[in-house]
């Protein structure tokens, strides 16, 4: 078994960055009249916050011979509407294989993104076992007709995706909109700059019945700030799908590369993560949460 490569498959940058969906603030917020047409985060405003997630092995089965994966994901989220938001993201596994060998990955990432999902800058590296595997930087900027990305590491490149696409924080936005406004399903391809910066994941995401507020009392951090119990939350799933020829997407052949799930306060805090893999899951439990106080929009 090859935990190297089991390393990079593992933390790809996508899922690192969806796994804690933007908190938006505590409150009441109007949702956007159309979350599947909008680009923007719109009346869903979005507050700092500071959260920890440790990471177990929920179950492992197929081929990759893995006996252990634990971990935590740090993730600093700061900024508004007129300045954008910027997310500081640290996520350490330590992943063990049957035969006894391990490796420890460390990804970081660091992102902003413009309050009108305009534009998105990204920098993010990866360690394993102390050894730099990837570095990918650049920036994205939407058009009338094309999201135009333009990338500085691993190489120069530069090239354009649908105007359709949506950034990570936009992404969580329609997400909180859609739910809000009753919606169960939402599908739009979303660029992160994840993997080498050159690919955009198709994405299907499902959110289920509402969770009415105060029921099923949580026993994680979330139980510590009494804010949130006075709101509604859903469990949603997040499927992604790295896009595939139009002949074989007729065929109904492609399956997803991995899926989350969560459950999702109607303030955008996440808890309850869930990470599907082909061949085994990961949970992650809120074990610190930190609202800081938000800067006014000026």
């Amino acid at each position: 078994m090859n935990l190297t490569a089991l390393g990079k498959w593992l933390l790809p940058a996508a899922l690192a960055l969806a796994l804690v969906p933007v908190a938006a603030q505590l409150g009441q917020a109007t949702p956007v009249a159309d979350p599947a047409l909008s680009h923007a985060t719109g009346s869903v405003y979005l507050a700092p916050h500071r959260a920890i997630y440790d990471l177990r092995l929920v179950n492992a089965h197929g081929s990759r011979g893995i006996d252990g994966v634990a971990g935590r994901i740090l993730y600093d989220f700061s900024g508004n509407a007129c300045e954008g938001y910027t997310l500081e993201f640290r996520q350490v596994s330590d992943m063990e294989s049957s035969e006894g060998r391990s490796v420890v990955s460390d990804m970081r990432s660091l992102t902003w993104e413009d309050g009108k999902a305009r534009s998105f800058r990204f920098n993010t590296t990866n360690n394993l076992n102390d050894q730099r595997t990837t570095h990918v930087n650049g920036d994205a900027a939407r058009g009338e007709k094309a999201v135009r990305v333009r990338l500085t590491k691993p190489a120069r490149h530069a090239f354009s995706v649908s105007a359709h696409t949506v950034f990570p924080t936009e992404h969580v936005a329609r997400i909180i909109a859609a739910a809000r406004a009753g919606k169960s399903i939402l599908s739009f391809p979303v660029y992160d700059g994840s993997d080498t910066g050159l690919k955009v994941y198709d994405t299907l995401t499902v959110i289920g019945k509402e969770i009415p507020p105060g029921a099923q009392p949580p026993h994680d951090a979330a139980a510590k700030v009494p804010a949130l119990a006075k709101l509604a939350r859903w469990p949603v799933t997040i499927s992604y799908f790295e896009r595939e020829s139009a002949a074989k997407q007729q065929t109904h052949e492609q399956k997803p590369t991995y899926a989350i799930s969560f459950e999702l306060y109607e303030n955008g805090i996440s808890r309850a993560l869930l990470l599907y893999y082909s061949d085994f899951t990961l949970a992650g439990k809120m074990t610190a949460l930190t609202l800081k106080t938000p800067k006014p929009c000026k």
